[in-house]
C-alpha cells in the first residue's frame, strides 16, 4: 500500500517536471531569460500537466471552471482541494501565491514581507517533509484567505491603497497600535501620503539631501501625532522604504 502510494506521488512529480521540460524545450534553442522561463512555468502550471493520459488541464481534470475572480476567490480555493493531482495542486497554488505576493510587494512593503515569509516557511516545511501534500494545500489556501482578508481590512479602514501601505508601515509594531489606536494611525497614514507625495522628486532616493528632507517630514508628522518615540526611528525607516516603492508614480 505504502509503496503504491509512493509510486503514485513519484509518478506525479516526474510527470510534472517532464511537462516543465517539455514546455521549456519548445524554443528555437536559444537561451531564455529568467522572465521567459518564469512565464513558461506559469503557463504550464496554470494550464496543463503531463500524465499517463497525455496533457490534462488541471482545472478540467477536476471538473472546475477556470477561476474568474483570481486566486483569492473562495470558490476557487475550495474547489482546488478536489484536484486529482495533489502535488500539482500544491505547485499550482504556490506559483499563484508567489505571483500575487510579488505584485503586492511592488506597492505594499509590509504585506510583501509578511506574506513572503509565511509562504517561504510553509514551502520549507513541505519540502522538508514536515507536512504532507494535503497539509501544504490547506496551509496555502489559508494563506490566500489571509491575503484576501488583508485587502478587505484596507477597504474597511476607508483608506486608498497608498494610505493602507503607510498605515501598515506604522502598525507593523503592535505597541504603536496599542498606544495610538487604529483611528489615529489612519490619520497619520493619510497625512504621510499627502506630505511625502508633495516632497518627493524623481531622484530623491539617490540624493542624500532630498532624502534627509523627507525623513525630517516623516519624523515631524510622527512626533506631532504622538507616535511612541522609542518606535519612531524604526517606523521612519519603514515609511521611507515604503515611499521608495511608490515614488515612481508620485514624482
Amino acid at each position: 500500500m505504502r509503496r503504491n502510494r509512493r509510486s503514485r506521488l513519484l509518478r506525479d512529480d516526474i510527470a510534472f517536471f517532464q511537462a516543465i521540460r517539455s514546455q521549456l524545450n519548445k524554443t528555437s534553442g536559444t537561451q531564455r531569460s529568467p522572465e521567459q522561463l518564469d512565464a513558461a512555468v506559469r503557463q504550464l502550471v496554470s494550464g496543463a500537466i503531463m500524465a499517463d493520459e497525455g496533457i490534462i488541464d488541471v482545472f478540467t481534470a477536476a471538473g472546475l471552471k477556470k477561476p474568474d475572480l483570481g486566486i483569492l476567490s473562495d470558490q476557487f480555493l475550495t474547489e482546488v482541494r478536489g484536484l486529482k493531482y495533489k502535488n500539482v495542486a500544491a505547485e499550482l497554488l504556490a506559483k499563484l501565491l508567489k505571483d500575487e505576493i510579488r505584485t503586492r510587494a511592488t506597492r505594499n512593503l509590509v504585506q510583501g514581507r509578511q506574506f513572503s515569509d509565511m509562504l517561504k516557511a510553509t514551502l520549507n516545511a513541505y519540502h522538508n517533509r514536515a507536512i504532507s501534500t494535503m497539509e501544504v494545500i490547506e496551509e496555502l489556501i489559508k494563506l490566500a484567505k489571509e491575503m484576501d482578508a488583508a485587502t478587505k481590512r484596507g477597504e474597511d479602514l476607508g483608506l486608498n491603497s497608498d494610505e493602507v501601505a503607510f498605515y501598515e508601515a506604522l502598525a507593523a509594531n503592535e505597541s504603536a497600535v496599542k498606544a495610538l489606536g487604529n483611528d489615529e494611525l489612519k490619520v497619520i497614514a493619510a497625512e504621510l501620503v499627502t506630505q511625502v507625495r508633495k516632497s518627493v522628486t524623481i531622484d530623491w532616493t539617490v540624493r542624500e539631501s532630498a532624502r534627509a528632507a523627507i525623513k525630517v517630514v516623516v519624523k515631524r508628522i510622527l512626533r506631532k501625532h504622538g507616535y511612541p518615540p522609542d518606535l519612531a526611528e524604526e517606523a521612519t525607516k519603514t515609511v521611507l522604504a515604503q515611499a521608495e516603492l511608490l515614488c515612481t508614480d508620485w514624482a
